[in-house]
């Protein structure tokens, strides 16, 4: 993982965190839910990337 993926992990945090809190404060706990879980998913989707090259490095390397 290189640094600018830390970097994009870290900026989606700090936006749901900002977003979230403004949410709660305006009385709209579902929304500031669903917003983590949108978070939550992209971060997620963002490592699954990362991960599955990875493993297409690990085939090619062994050849299988």
């Amino acid at each position: 993982m290189d640094v600018d993926m830390i970097f994009k992990i870290a900026a989606v945090g700090i936006i749901v965190a900002v977003l979230n809190q403004v949410l709660i404060r305006s009385g709209r706990e579902e929304q500031a839910m669903m917003t983590t879980l949108a978070g939550l998913i992209v971060v997620l989707m963002m490592i699954v990337t990362q991960i599955s090259n990875l493993f297409e490095t690990i085939k090619s390397v062994f050849d299988l």
